[in-house]
């Protein structure tokens, strides 16, 4: 079958497009980028097609997924502190371009493609409650979480709406090899071990006990695979991430035990919609993908400072 997965050239979009390239039910795999994020060099050695376009250019859209039996949507505008700058523009890409993509689907094969969105955890916002389960009341804090809650519903609203097979996924804090850093939007474990390879100080907004259920990207993708194979959709949205719940000292402290030496850390103010905590419950995950085993953190780690010790220019080179 084919695959379009939007946003295929960035850092979960690649890692997948590697591995749908893997399953023996998956034989054209097309990653759907604009490059406004992700990078075509992300797919060099990858058996998966470029197809270089906005979802907002609903034609384009409508031809790369021409007879597409899947399609995993995981373009988006990223970034928490990028949709406060520019919350029109998070909206645009999150909301509207998870619309085109759903139509799209409509019309792609004879009862329309599976589909696959990239939600948020970030859509529980202010909500105190730990572990966050699918049936807490959402209070998005800000302008990107709410534009992901925007996704996961209305994929759920064309399942409901026209039979349209789909499934959300409440993405925690996903990292691993392809994830950039050198931006000022960067995730925090590219950040940090960018720094920690460079020598600089590990910039730590706020005091750093802000806590993360953190998920290393093979995992994910080994969900969205057995997933993809076998169509499966939910009327409700589903948790991806394993219910851990490590702080960002913590983070720092096992990253200084991988790396063999101390190292130098700068706090610096909170970030404007930064949600304090955040660890999924995962019943309905076990559930629906009992045979998947998540990567541990350590692991995770490791491989990650692995992958950015292969970057050429290194870390801390001024032009990564």
């Amino acid at each position: 079958m084919k695959v379009v997965v939007t946003g295929g050239a960035g850092f979960i979009g690649a890692n997948l497009c590697r591995h749908l390239s893997t399953l023996d039910d998956v034989d054209r795999v097309v990653a759907f980028d604009d490059l406004s994020t992700g990078f075509a060099s992300n797919l060099d050695g990858e058996d998966a097609e470029l197809a270089e376009a906005t979802f907002l250019d609903r034609p384009a859209l409508e031809s790369a997924v021409d007879g597409a039996a899947a399609i995993v949507h995981l373009g988006a505008r990223p970034s928490v502190p990028r949709s406060v700058t520019d919350p029109v523009a998070s909206h645009d890409a999150n909301a509207t371009g998870t619309l085109n993509v759903l139509e799209a689907a409509r019309g792609a094969l004879d009862g329309g493609a599976h589909v696959i969105v990239a939600s948020s955890s970030s859509v529980y916002g202010a909500n105190p409650t730990l572990p966050k389960h699918e049936h807490l009341a959402t209070r998005p804090m800000s302008p990107y979480a709410a534009s992901k809650l925007a996704t996961e519903s209305y994929a759920l609203a064309w399942q409901h709406s026209y039979g349209l097979p789909t499934l959300a996924f409440r993405f925690f804090n996903v990292f691993g090899p392809l994830q950039a850093a050198g931006h000022a939007y960067a995730a925090v474990v590219p950040a940090f071990v960018s720094a920690a390879l460079a020598g600089e100080p590990l910039q730590v907004h706020g005091d750093g006990t802000q806590s993360r259920d953190f998920t290393y990207v093979d995992t994910v993708c080994a969900v969205i695979g057995d997933a993809v194979s076998r169509r499966l959709s939910d009327p409700d949205p589903v948790n991806l991430a394993f219910g851990t719940r490590t702080n960002l000292l913590e983070v720092i402290s096992l990253l200084e035990e991988l790396l063999g030496h101390p190292l130098a850390v700068e706090h610096t103010e909170p970030r404007v919609g930064d949600v304090p905590h955040s660890q999924a419950a995962n019943d309905r995950l076990v559930e629906l993908f009992p045979e998947v085993e998540p990567v541990d953190l350590r692991t995770g780690l490791a491989a990650t400072i692995d992958w950015f010790r292969t970057l050429d220019p290194p870390p801390g080179s001024g032009r990564e």
